[in-house]
C-alpha cells in the first residue's frame, strides 16, 4: 500500500488554529465502521452514543513544556524539544537545526540557569542531551520551556491549559493526546453517571508525532518508540467490559496502539510498561479495541493509516471529504470523530 493512496486536499482555513473556548462543543462525526455511514453531532452529546457495559480508554499522559530555546556558546541560537528522558538528567531531543548542535557543544538556556551538553549524535536531527541545573528539573523546565504546539498551528496559545486533557497526570509527553481535549469535567462525570467505565492508561507521546511518512510505501516506515503503562486494576477493568460484552472505545490513536500493543491475541489486556513502536495500517487485526473516538489527522499519516485500519481507507476518505464539505475543524484543535458500529 502507498503512502499516497492516504492524501485527501485539504482547505488550509479549516484547520483550527484555537481551541473552542467550550471543549465539548466541537463537532462529532459519527461514523459507522461497518457500512460508512456519517452522522453529524456536538460532543457534547457523546454520551448518548455510550451504553453502561462501555468501557472508555484515555490516556491520561501530561504534556510538559518540552520546548526550549537556547545558544551556543558560538552564539547560534539552537531550539530544542525533548522527546524521550533516558535518566534523571539525560534527554533524547529533536535539535533544530541540527547541524549547529555537535557532540561536546554546550547549550545554554536562560541566561545559563540550564544548560545542555551534547553527548550523541542519534541521526535525524536527534541528540542525546545532558543537562545541568539547580534544584529539580521540571521546576526549570517550567520557567524556562515553551508549549510545544504541532508546526501547523502559528497562533499563540494563550492557555497553555487547552492543550492538556482534564485528566492530564503523568507527566512525558511532547504532544498532547488530542482526542482527549474534547472532554470537561462535567462531561465525564455525566458518562461516569451513565454506568460507563473509565479506564487510564499512559503513553508519553514522542517524536512519532511529528515524523512524517517520507517512504514510498507504507511498509518501509518505521515508528519511534514510546513508552507506556497500563496497571492491574485498569487492565481489569477493560477485561470485565470485554467478558461483560460491552465495547472498549479507545480515547484516541494512542490509547488504542497501547491498547493492542499490551493485548493478548484473545483480546485480554495485560498490565504492564514498557516501550512500542506499534505500526497500525489496513489489513491489522484488532484484538481489544471496538471502538475509536478521535481528531482528524494530517493527509499521509500515520495516524490517518491507523483510522482507516479500522473501517478502511474507502470509508475515512469519503467520511473526510463530508467533514471538509460541512467545514469541519481539522487537527489538534479541531473537532471529532467517533468510529463505532452504529444503528
Amino acid at each position: 500500500m502507498k503512502t499516497k493512496d492516504f492524501f485527501y486536499e485539504l482547505p488550509k482555513h479549516l484547520i483550527a488554529q484555537t481551541p473552542l473556548e467550550d471543549r465539548c462543543s466541537s463537532r462529532l462525526m459519527v461514523l459507522d465502521k461497518t457500512t460508512g455511514s456519517v452522522e453529524h453531532k456536538y460532543f457534547k452529546n457523546i454520551a448518548d452514543l455510550l451504553t453502561e457495559k462501555d468501557c472508555l480508554v484515555i490516556n491520561d499522559s501530561k504534556v510538559i513544556p518540552a520546548r526550549l530555546f537556547g545558544q551556543r556558546k558560538a552564539g547560534a541560537n539552537v531550539e530544542v524539544l525533548l522527546l524521550t528522558r533516558r535518566s534523571e538528567k539525560s534527554w533524547e531531543a529533536l535539535v533544530k537545526p541540527g547541524k549547529k548542535a555537535l557532540p561536546g557543544d554546550v547549550i545554554s538556556f536562560g541566561n545559563g540557569e540550564l544548560t545542555g551538553l551534547v553527548d550523541e549524535n542519534l541521526g535525524d536531527g536527534k541528540r542525546l542531551i545532558t543537562f545541568t541545573f539547580d534544584g529539580i528539573f521540571e521546576t526549570v523546565l517550567d520557567k524556562l520551556g515553551n508549549t510545544p504546539l504541532p508546526p501547523y498551528i502559528t497562533e499563540e496559545l494563550k492557555d497553555k491549559n487547552r492543550y492538556q486533557t482534564v485528566y492530564a497526570k503523568h507527566e512525558g509527553s511532547a504532544a498532547a493526546p488530542t482526542a482527549g481535549l474534547h472532554f470537561t469535567e462535567e462531561l465525564l462525570s455525566q458518562i461516569e453517571s451513565k454506568g460507563v467505565s473509565i479506564a487510564r492508561l499512559t503513553l508519553h507521546v514522542g517524536l512519532g508525532t511529528f515524523r512524517p511518512v517520507k517512504s514510498e510505501d507504507i511498509n518501509d516506515h518505521e515508528m519511534h518508540a514510546e513508552f507506556y503503562n497500563i496497571d492491574s486494576s485498569q487492565a481489569d477493568l477493560i477485561n470485565k467490559t470485554r467478558q461483560s460484552g460491552g465495547r472498549v472505545i479507545a480515547v484516541g490513536t494512542t490509547s488504542c496502539r497501547t491498547l493492542e500493543s499490551v493485548a493478548s491475541e484473545d483480546g485480554s489486556v495485560n498490565a504492564c510498561s514498557g516501550w512500542t513502536d506499534i505500526f497500525i495500517y489496513p489489513g491489522y487485526k484488532f484484538k481489544a479495541m471496538d471502538g475509536l473516538i478521535t481528531n482528524f489527522h494530517l493527509p499521509e499519516s500515520t495516524l490517518l493509516m491507523l483510522v482507516s485500519a479500522i473501517c478502511g481507507r474507502e470509508h475515512i476518505i469519503r467520511a473526510y471529504e463530508e467533514a471538509i464539505a460541512h467545514s469541519y475543524r481539522f487537527f489538534s484543535f479541531g473537532d471529532a470523530m467517533i468510529i463505532i458500529d452504529h444503528s
